[in-house]
């Protein structure tokens, strides 16, 4: 990465958004704010560089593994490297120590390393390269490392190809996004409760 601070967003670039999506701009600045407290990259002080904000998620490794190679395969792997490959979730170092993470998944796999990982000011998972219209993981990736227009253009195509998030975030049904976009076990993390209580806060912050 760069070390000069990659492009961020402009309010213009939410309304383009929100008007693309047919939903409040409001709705959409909440997401990021839950995601990644509404920044796309973190400054590494010991590369003093700017990184990407990722999440690796050793269980989705596990799984793309076991797709691609087979159980037993995966389960080898769980055995020799479990803090980047497991049945379990978690194992999270945080903040620019993730990208040392996924270093040693992609030793195991290039590809499905980048695949297990969330990207962005929206945590979009890498496993969605091929539905959201990019050509790789890799293009995804270098696509969303630009800056955060490239990962709000990834979102507002993560949302339009799938009926149920473009529902929700048009009515505010936030439980239902946050079971689709996070996961049955949103309710643990109260992504439900969080987008509501800041969409409420950037209601109030957009019309004053």
């Amino acid at each position: 990465m760069s070390t000069t601070q990659p492009m961020t967003l402009i309010d213009c670039d939410y309304k383009v958004a929100a008007r693309r999506l047919r939903c409040d701009e409001s709705s959409i600045r909440s997401v990021s704010d839950v995601e990644s407290h509404g920044a796309g990259f973190l400054f590494d002080k010991d590369d003093k560089k700017w990184r990407i904000k990722i999440l690796f998620e050793r269980h989705i490794m596990y799984r793309l593994l076991d797709k691609k190679f087979g159980r037993d395969k995966a389960l080898d792997h769980v055995r020799t490297s479990p803090d980047v490959v497991n049945t379990r979730t978690g194992g999270y170092s945080g903040g620019t120590a993730e990208h040392d993470r996924l270093k040693k998944a992609r030793r195991i796999d290039k590809d499905l390393g980048l695949e297990s990982a969330s990207w962005g000011m929206f945590q979009i998972m890498g496993f969605h390269w091929e539905r959201l219209g990019y050509k790789s993981a890799v293009d995804f990736v270098l696509t969303l490392s630009k800056g955060e227009p490239e990962q709000l253009e990834a979102f507002v195509r993560f949302i339009e190809t799938d009926a149920r998030l473009l529902n929700a975030i048009r009515t505010g049904d936030w439980a239902l996004f946050a079971e689709v976009y996070n996961g049955p076990g949103y309710k643990k993390n109260q992504y439900d409760t969080k987008m509501r209580d800041r969409k409420k806060y950037w209601d109030r912050e957009l019309a004053a």
